[in-house]
C-alpha cells in the first residue's frame, strides 16, 4: 500500500503544480480573453451578417419596385403603341377612302366627259350628213331662180331674227 500511495500523492502533488503553474502564467485569464475576443468576432460577425441581411432586403425592395415600375412603363408604352397604330390604320383607311372616292370621281368624271364627247360627235356627223343631204336635195331640187329667191328669203329671216 505504500508503494499505490506513494504514486497517487505523488501524481496528487504533480497535479497540483501544474495547475498552480497554469495559474501562476495566467493561462486561465488568457483563455478566457481569447474565448471573449472570438465570442466578440462572432458577435461582430452576427451584426454583421445582420446589417447585411438587412440591405440584401432592402436592395431587393428596390429592385422590386424598380421592376414594378418598368412593368408599368412597359405596359403604358405598349397600350400608347397601340392607340397610334390604331390611329395610323384609321387615318390609313380614311385616306384609301378618300383616294378611292377621288379616282371613282375622275372615273366617273372621264366616262361623262367621254360620253359627252361621243354625243358631240355623234351630233356634229348627224347635222353634217343632214346638211348634206339637204344640200343635194335641194340642189338636185332648185334651180338658179328658186336658189336665189331662198337665199333672199333666208336674209330676210336672219335680220328679222337679229331685230
Amino acid at each position: 500500500m505504500d508503494t499505490v500511495f506513494n504514486e497517487t500523492f505523488w501524481a496528487f502533488i504533480a497535479l497540483v503544480l501544474f495547475l498552480g503553474l497554469l495559474v501562476y502564467l495566467k493561462v486561465p485569464a488568457w483563455i478566457g480573453r481569447n474565448l471573449d475576443g472570438r465570442a466578440q468576432r462572432i458577435q461582430d460577425e452576427l451584426e454583421e451578417a445582420r446589417r447585411l441581411r438587412e440591405e440584401a432586403q432592402q436592395l431587393l425592395a428596390e429592385y422590386q419596385r424598380k421592376r414594378e415600375l418598368a412593368e408599368k412603363e412597359a405596359e403604358e408604352i405598349i397600350l400608347a403603341a397601340k392607340r397610334e397604330a390604331e390611329l395610323f390604320a384609321r387615318d390609313a383607311r380614311k385616306k384609301i377612302e378618300d383616294f378611292v372616292a377621288r379616282r371613282n370621281k375622275m372615273a366617273e368624271q372621264k366616262i361623262a366627259s367621254a360620253e359627252a364627247e361621243a354625243v358631240s360627235t355623234v351630233r356634229n356627223t348627224a347635222v353634217d350628213l343632214a346638211v348634206a343631204a339637204a344640200g343635194q336635195v335641194i340642189g338636185d331640187k332648185l334651180d338658179k331662180k328658186g336658189a336665189d329667191k331662198l337665199f333672199d328669203a333666208s336674209i330676210k329671216a336672219i335680220k328679222t331674227g337679229l331685230n
